[in-house]
């Protein structure tokens, strides 16, 4: 038989045992898991929240649709537009030599779009517009592309300026308190290229002395597309004393028109806020008649992302998918913010800092404006061929201080995805 004395002792030390158990309810326990969990997410996850707040911004979107009347497209209108000839703000002072040409073929470039973009905070940017051209030759962008990434990261070689590219970026401010009125704007008048209607129009027509033309190149595509036929009755008109005053308005209203077949057709740019197709999206996409339980979307969505894990490129353009379904007509994403970032369709063709230069009239940082989508080249009827116009998108940096500078238009960074 066990020892007494020894069962006494086993029993005081159980129940000592005993009273050193505490006892806590089932919600208790569940609270403390929680706030243990709580406190592990907010420790793993700290440095995703920097990006989620940068993803938060609010981004304006840009539809383009045909124009109503043809008035709300003139430059005293302030418009965003897309595709036929820019609305100069200052039609006179434009940019000129190389700021107007293709680095690589020296053809003029052929205007894009321009964003009204005004900075409130500032009176010499009050009005504030964005001009994007580029050639409209694919081969010069690659060649770009190539000139581009030949050389290493490290080398300041790789920071191209705006004139270096296919794609330059202007700007001008003009404000309306100052000698750039609005009833100034009305009546400046410009004389721009016959061909393109875009660029200063600084070399004549030698036979008629009226067309006007920015290069050599358009005056040829001019001659050849049925201004020969033009310029010899005009001639002919101006030599007879019989040459009537119809004849003559005919042929000045021929040369007013803008000759070119190559421009893009034009529309207006709507803007629209991105945080209503959210709405919308989450509205229409609730789990209430899902038949997929949120357990086993949850295990599918993890797989997804480890299947992507090993190839950045494919996780950018799941990203790039997932935002832009929101409202697939989109062809523009503004956001001024200096947490804002582009949505990049590859992760492999993202810019370094090293990439984006500085200002180079302050020398400040240039930050991140607005990006543009390949969708706009479905409007503008760009085939689908191999050797078409072709972007994934194209990214737009400007000075963060919007500096003021001398010229009327300044030159700003592009960074272009192909």
């Amino acid at each position: 038989m066990p020892d007494e004395a020894a069962m006494d002792l086993d029993g005081d030390s159980m129940e000592e045992q005993l009273k050193a158990i505490q006892i806590s309810s089932f919600e208790e326990d569940e609270e403390e898991d929680q706030d243990e969990e709580v406190e592990e997410d907010a420790d793993s996850n700290s440095d995703d929240v920097d990006d989620d707040d940068g993803e938060a911004e609010p981004v304006t979107l840009g539809f383009v649709e045909k124009p109503k009347n043809g008035w709300s497209l003139l430059r005293h209108m302030f418009p965003c537009k897309a595709g036929g000839v820019p609305a100069w703000l200052d039609p006179i002072n434009l940019p000129s030599g190389k700021s107007s040409l293709c680095d690589f073929c020296q053809t003029p470039l052929q205007f894009l779009l321009q964003v009204y973009a005004p900075i409130s905070e500032k009176e010499s940017t009050f009005h504030r517009t964005l001009f994007v051209f580029m050639c409209p030759s694919m081969k010069c962008i690659l060649q770009y592309k190539h000139e581009q990434w030949k050389c290493p990261p490290e080398k300041a070689s790789r920071r191209f300026s705006v004139a270096n590219w296919p794609a330059p970026i202007l700007f001008t401010r003009v404000c309306l308190q100052g000698v750039m009125g609005l009833t100034t704007l009305l009546e400046l008048e410009a004389q721009l290229c016959n061909w393109c209607g875009t660029w200063n129009g600084d070399k004549v027509c030698s036979s008629c002395r009226k067309a006007r033309y920015c290069s050599e190149k358009h005056q040829a595509m001019h001659w050849r597309s049925g201004h020969k036929l033009v310029c010899q009755q005009m001639k002919t008109y101006s030599e007879s004393s019989n040459s009537s005053t119809v004849n003559n308005r005919r042929t000045s209203n021929e040369l007013e028109k803008v000759a070119s077949n190559t421009l893009w057709p034009e529309y207006e740019i709507i803007n629209e806020d991105e945080c209503e197709f959210d709405m919308e999206m989450s509205g229409a996409n609730g789990y209430s008649g899902s038949m997929v339980s949120n357990d086993r979307s949850d295990e599918t969505f993890k797989a997804l992302l480890k299947h992507f894990e090993a190839d950045d490129d494919k996780k950018s353009w799941t990203s790039f998918q997932e935002c832009i379904s929101k409202a697939p007509e989109q062809v523009l994403r503004y956001c001024r913010s200096p947490r804002a970032k582009p949505v990049w369709p590859i992760s492999s063709g993202q810019p370094s800092q090293v990439d984006t230069p500085k200002c180079r009239f302050c020398g400040g940082p240039s930050v991140f404006e607005f990006q543009i989508l390949p969708q706009l080249l479905y409007y503008f009827g760009v085939k689908d061929d191999v050797d078409s116009l072709d972007w994934s998108t194209i990214a737009v940096y400007t000075c963060e201080a919007s500096c003021e500078a001398s010229l009327s238009y300044k030159e700003e960074f592009a960074w272009i995805q192909v």
